[in-house]
C-alpha cells in the first residue's frame, strides 16, 4: 500500500475517498446489525451521510472528462443522491422490503461496482492498494 498519490491530491479526492472507505465499512456491518434497532437506523443515517458525501464530493473530480468536465460517473452520483432520498422515503413509508432492496443496492453497485472501476491499472487507487 502506498498512500502518496492520496496525500498528494485534491481535497475533493481525498474526501471521497475516505468517505467512500467509511460507507463501504459501515455498509458491511449494516448488514449484520438486527433491522429496525435504533443502532441500525443511527447507522444507516450515517451511511447516508457517506453516501451523499461521496456523491456530492465526485462534482469536484474532474479526472476524466468525455463531456466538457464530466463523465459518466457523474451520472451514477446524481442516481445515487436520488435513490438514498428514495430508499429513506420507503423506509418512513414502512415499505421496509423496498428500503433494504434500495439501500442494499446503492451499496452493491454505486459504492462495490464504481470502487471496483477506481482499481485498473492506471488509475490512482490501483496505485494506492497494489503499490
Amino acid at each position: 500500500m502506498n498512500l502518496d498519490p492520496l496525500t498528494n491530491t485534491s481535497t475533493a479526492i481525498q474526501l471521497h475517498v475516505i468517505a467512500a472507505v467509511l460507507a463501504f465499512t459501515l455498509g458491511l456491518l449494516q448488514f449484520f446489525l438486527r433491522k429496525g434497532t435504533a443502532h441500525h437506523k443511527m447507522a444507516g443515517w450515517v451511511w447516508i451521510g457517506l453516501m451523499a458525501a461521496v456523491a456530492l464530493s465526485s462534482f469536484f473530480i474532474h479526472t476524466i472528462q468525455l463531456v466538457g468536465p464530466w463523465s459518466p460517473i457523474h451520472l451514477l452520483s446524481v442516481y445515487t443522491l436520488i435513490m438514498l432520498w428514495w430508499g429513506v422515503r420507503q423506509g418512513q413509508r414502512g415499505k421496509l422490503k423496498e428500503h433494504g432492496i434500495t439501500m442494499a443496492s446503492l451499496f452493491v453497485f454505486a459504492l462495490v461496482g464504481a470502487g471496483v472501476f477506481t482499481l485498473l491499472p492506471g488509475r490512482m487507487m490501483h496505485t494506492v492498494v497494489f503499490g
